[in-house]
């Protein structure tokens, strides 16, 4: 078993094919498309991060605060630390690429290593000390920290100097404080999660992940069929229980909180982007109707016999998946052409199987993508005509 493991990820074969198949989707439409969706997701990541997590300061199911719980437990320094978020970051990537796949690996190694330089970026285009801070232009207080004398403001926070050369005070605890001492974390709380949860339903719909704590619940989600919301609620909340051994109770439940809504809001958004109308259509020009949905919205359909329980008739009934867009077209056109339908509808968010990815252009034409975002066929909007034996050349 040991020797086939290591066969299988430490050899140059692996690592060549590896390479080979990397250059291959470099020339996929797909490839550019879903980078361009996780450096956007990551960039939204990142100003959860920096506006929110890193002001106030909380506490929430991460890597870096299991981090920090070994740290204090060992005794450990800054180095120490550092040490131990790196390990761990690298225990979790091999389990990628080897629990889950190699695309996931190699996404997740991507959007691990760009969440520091884009919270640079963010401190660029807008530091949050300008939400946190004011610029003090009081002569003593600058002609005292020119000469290196050690000074503090009035609520015993010291003074920063931006990269401007601005002397800053502080006047809030982080952004959505009233002010110093009247913080309230829990906006922090919910405005950070609502955004990672954004970032995370994105990545997740890709098969990527922000790293960290995402490998292990997709790990949970692949293995043991929990959805993604449960599985990042688990996840997390193991560590935030981790931190009972050295943080304040109050902090800790916070995180817990912080952690449980996460994963709700991540299974709201997935569901969301993954949503679909399950539509049931029972009419007597159901022919008329299945031509419609076969034909211009380009989408498949069931039919099944059914009888009228009040009635006693025989009708034909139609079973389709759908968009949201698509059902207000299909009802639309059915009310134009007033036919008369008993249709029911419910939201269907989780499909197995073959799912058809189109649009239609302007011009009436619908293009057809394959798993790449490659077209694979242009269907010319027409009517259907009946075969005319006479008109057969043969």
């Amino acid at each position: 078993m040991k020797n086939e493991f290591l066969k299988q990820y430490f050899t140059a074969a692996y690592w060549v094919g590896l390479c080979k198949e990397f250059l291959a989707a470099l020339k996929t439409i797909k490839f550019w498309i879903e980078l361009l969706y996780m450096t956007g997701g990551m960039f939204l990541g990142a100003a959860a991060v920096y506006y929110f997590l890193m002001p106030s300061h909380l506490i929430v199911g991460s890597i870096s605060g299991l981090s920090i719980v070994i740290n204090t437990i060992i005794g450990g320094d800054a180095d120490t630390f550092s040490a131990i978020v790196t390990i761990i970051n690298l225990v979790l990537l091999l389990m990628a690429f080897v629990l889950i796949g190699n695309e996931f690996g190699a996404k997740t190694v991507y959007t691990a290593l760009i969440l520091g330089p884009l919270i640079q970026i963010w401190d660029r285009i807008y530091p949050s000390t300008n939400l946190t801070h004011r610029v003090i232009d009081n002569p003593d207080i600058l002609a005292a920290l020119q000469n290196g004398q050690t000074v503090m403001d009035a609520h015993g926070n010291p003074y920063l100097l931006d990269r401007h050369g601005q002397v800053l005070e502080q006047i809030k605890d982080s952004v959505m404080s009233a002010g110093l001492g009247t913080g309230d974390v829990l906006f922090d709380l919910i405005c950070f999660v609502l955004l990672l949860s954004v970032c995370q339903s994105f990545l997740f719909r890709i098969n990527a992940s922000t790293g960290g704590l995402d490998i292990l619940a997709k790990i949970l989600n692949k293995y043991l069929k929990l959805d993604m919301g449960t599985s990042v609620t688990i996840a997390g909340a193991a560590i935030c229980c981790s931190a009972f051994l050295i943080n304040d109770f109050r902090m800790v439940v916070i995180g817990l909180i912080g952690t449980w809504i996460n994963g709700m809001v991540v299974n709201y958004f997935t569901d969301g982007l993954n949503k679909r109308k399950r539509v049931c259509i029972i009419s007597k020009e159901s022919e008329k109707i299945r031509h419609y949905i076969v034909n211009e919205l380009v989408r498949g359909c069931s039919l099944y016999e059914v009888r009228g329980g009040y009635s006693d008739n025989q009708y034909i009934e139609i079973q389709t998946l759908i968009t949201s867009q698509e059902f207000s077209n299909l009802l639309q056109w059915m009310s134009e052409e007033k036919i008369h339908a008993f249709t029911t509808a419910g939201n269907c968010s989780e499909i197995y199987g073959t799912w058809l990815r189109h649009r239609r252009l302007p011009n009436g034409r619908m293009v057809i993508f394959d798993d790449n975002y490659v077209e694979t066929k242009i269907e010319p909007k027409r009517e259907k005509k009946e075969f005319n034996p006479e008109n057969n050349p043969k």
